[in-house]
């Protein structure tokens, strides 16, 4: 009787540290991932898109095995389709999540109007913000590489959100390059310019709009397309940081490798490494918030902040 009750009281105590190790993990932050290849129109463009698609689906699943990512391609890529995924995700995103959407394939513009291509009807700028906005996550980027892509800023517009659109205008209406080379740069350690064993959206953009004006040197061909990103709700869209501009795409990672994967993967440093990443967002968003501060309230919470950072890195480093 005694080995019994031994026995269960185990099995008891393995369950009770099991719902505790899932109810912390469920607490942790996620980040949700929709990927959309919209309709190509030809069969070059639509496997072009597709493998885009698929392969972004790929680095981010290796690179982020808890992300919650939705790839929609071929007779999946529907408005529809795209407007239940993204409600689903409202559903359950919280506010410490962060929330990517990459479209990849072709856009039109009418002067007001922007659309992302798909099969049916197709979505316009509006729609998309629409139902962006109501996913809680205080964290997000859309990243555009359609062509007339820079049209939908504007409408996409939202507060903690970065905007990257592979166009500056919607009337630079060519078919885009961009996309390739967003690939690329999250599979490219050279993109890594920081050393950091990961790559930020700042990080992926600069070297996609380095690759891109690149391709077009070598073509011997005008550039129709040239990238911005915006991830203040003011201003201009913008080709480099600076201004304002930046702080929020310099702290979204969107891929981690080497050193910082393992720890990522690893459950007794992840929650060290949520820490980290968390300290930093809040400190990219003090940034933001110092032209309206008192300089030495400014000063005080910054250094309070870079020393709990310094103390975290020093815990993942041991």
């Amino acid at each position: 009787m005694t080995r019994v009750r031994r026995s269960k009281r185990w099995r008891l105590l393995h369950r009770v540290c099991a719902i505790l190790c899932l109810s912390a993990i469920q607490s942790r932050a996620a980040t949700y991932y929709v990927i959309v290849a919209g309709l190509g129109g030809e069969a070059d463009y639509e496997q072009r898109f597709t493998a885009a698609a698929k392969d972004l689906d790929k680095i981010f699943r290796t690179s982020e095995p808890t992300g919650q990512i939705y790839t929609l391609v071929q007779q999946q890529a529907t408005s529809s389709r795209l407007k239940n995924t993204l409600s689903t995700i409202a559903r359950s995103a919280r506010p410490q999540d962060a929330f990517v959407l990459v479209l990849i394939g072709h856009g039109s513009f009418d002067g007001s109007v922007y659309k992302f291509n798909l099969l049916g009807p197709d979505v316009d700028a509006e729609e998309i913000a629409e139902m962006c906005n109501r996913i809680a996550s205080q964290r997000q980027l859309i990243v555009d590489t359609s062509s007339a892509s820079g049209g939908a800023i504007p409408a996409l517009r939202y507060p903690g959100r970065a905007i990257v659109t592979a166009t500056k205008s919607g009337t630079e209406k060519n078919a885009t390059v961009f996309a390739r080379y967003w690939v690329e740069a999250l599979q490219d350690p050279s993109a890594d310019t920081d050393k950091s064993d990961s790559i930020s959206a700042l990080e992926a953009f600069t070297y996609a709009t380095k690759k891109t004006a690149t391709f077009y040197e070598s073509q011997k061909r005008l550039a129709t397309e040239h990238a911005v990103f915006t991830d203040v709700i003011g201003g201009d869209p913008v080709r480099e940081a600076g201004t304002g501009q930046g702080y929020l795409m310099s702290s979204f990672t969107l891929v981690r490798f080497g050193d910082l994967q393992q720890i990522a993967n690893n459950p007794a440093k992840r929650e060290l490494l949520q820490k980290k990443e968390d300290l930093e967002q809040k400190i990219d968003t003090l940034k933001y918030q110092k032209a309206a501060m008192d300089p030495a309230d400014y000063k005080r919470q910054l250094t309070a902040m870079l020393l709990d950072l310094a103390q975290v890195q020093q815990e993942l480093d041991k």
